[in-house]
């Protein structure tokens, strides 16, 4: 796994069973906005949305972290990734992110791995494993400087989406192509100023809703799936 997420729970895993595992916990900055209510994001920029407080990223990534699209989609790789059930896998708001995912075993100890908002950790530990040669920062995570690790719960009201890939995780079969085609599309109509950032979720919504469910998709389809996702939001608004 190269996400940061998934290379700290893979980390996390290390000598310890499978079957012991209690459940994955999966952190998230919450975004851009996630000191503001819902009714407080009507009016957004695309400039506001693209100030993560925390990583610097490419412009879907950091709108997808906005509306936690992207923790959705992690949600649903950790799925496929770690072999568990959706049941064993929860988010937290994590403010900081410092702690980039944990694992509590049975016997409720949580095991997290911790370090600065740098990507080349988890990818150089993913190319070099199990090795862990030098990897020289500009910022490497001092503890002596860290003043707050703080954990919330996760609120799927005020973030809706991450609570629809729970579901689209579930169902399984080409939902996962349309929820990702339709989250690509309505961005990009976000970014050129098209729609609102609300818009985005309406979108992606409305795209679940209305697509042919096909519980076991061939490559063919999910390509098709994802193709009439596209065409559905951009013509929702057009």
């Amino acid at each position: 796994p190269i996400d940061s997420e998934h290379s700290a729970i893979f980390q996390a895993l290390q000598g310890n069973r499978h079957e012991d595992v209690k459940r994955l916990i999966i952190t998230a900055s919450g975004g851009s906005f996630r000191d503001r209510t819902r009714d407080e994001l009507q009016n957004v920029t695309v400039e506001e949305t693209l100030k993560h407080p925390n990583w610097n990223m490419g412009k879907r990534i950091t709108v997808d972290s906005a509306t936690m699209v992207n923790k959705g989609f992690e949600v649903i790789e950790a799925h496929y990734l770690f072999g568990l059930p959706y049941e064993k896998i929860d988010t937290v708001l994590h403010r900081q992110s410092i702690v980039h995912s944990m694992v509590e075993y049975n016997d409720n100890a949580i095991i997290a791995q911790l370090g600065s908002a740098d990507m080349r950790l988890p990818i150089q530990y993913a190319l070099c494993y199990p090795d862990r040669p030098v990897l020289k920062e500009d910022h490497p995570l001092d503890m002596t400087k860290t003043m707050d690790l703080n954990f919330q719960e996760m609120d799927y009201v005020r973030y809706p989406m991450l609570k629809l890939a729970y579901s689209i995780g579930r169902k399984e079969g080409n939902l996962g192509a349309v929820f990702n085609g339709a989250d690509e599309q309505a961005v990009q109509l976000f970014l050129e100023k098209k729609i609102s950032f609300l818009q985005i979720e309406e979108s992606i919504e409305q795209a679940c809703k209305e697509a042919e469910y096909i519980a076991n998709p061939t490559i063919e389809q999910l390509e098709a799936s994802d193709a009439w996702a596209r065409k559905f939001v951009f013509e929702y608004w057009d």
